[in-house]
């Protein structure tokens, strides 16, 4: 039973971080109980060890998909403030 849990929860919940990471102040903590309660209530585990784990895990896991995101988006922000910059620059040059 534990590697079909590793199975499904790491691409869940990167999936989870990387569509909800803009908002990850809100996201990490709902997805990280939500995923423990919906593993307690589908019958997968019980108990504070299995509670602390799957909230560690899927923590760990949303917090990589938020990373993944935010650096998509910091690049994306700096592509589009160099082409900004490039086409102000040819537009406002008087020699082309």
């Amino acid at each position: 039973m534990g590697a079909s849990y590793a199975d499904v929860v790491i691409p869940t919940l990167l999936l989870i971080g990387l569509v909800f990471g803009r908002w990850w102040r809100v996201s990490v903590p709902i997805a990280a109980v939500g995923w423990v309660v919906l593993l307690l209530v589908g019958g997968y585990g019980s108990g504070l060890d299995f509670v602390a784990g799957a909230g560690a895990l899927a923590l760990a896991n949303l917090v990589v998909g938020v990373l993944v995101y935010q650096a998509i988006a910091l690049v994306a922000r700096g592509l589009a403030t160099l082409l900004h910059r490039g086409r102000t620059d040819v537009q406002s040059d008087p020699k082309g």
